[in-house]
């Protein structure tokens, strides 16, 4: 809080988004605590994704042009 005249202090304006735009953020926000927060939703889709990932190396490691004798 600065110092100075309280009545200085009082004219200062902040800015307020829309109500649409704070519902935006509020869903934004709420959507990011599930997944960082329930281990039912966020862990299974993580372990999913690396799932798919280890696959997808794996058949790029194991499938591969033979050199011709």
């Amino acid at each position: 809080m600065p110092r100075g005249d309280k009545r200085k202090v009082m004219e200062y304006t902040l800015p307020i988004p829309s109500l649409a735009e704070q519902q935006r953020i509020v869903d934004i926000l709420d959507r990011f605590d599930t997944l960082t927060n329930d281990l039912s939703q966020g862990l299974p889709a993580e372990i999913e994704a690396r799932q798919q990932q280890y696959e997808y190396y794996r058949d790029r490691l194991l499938t591969f042009k033979r050199k011709s004798e």
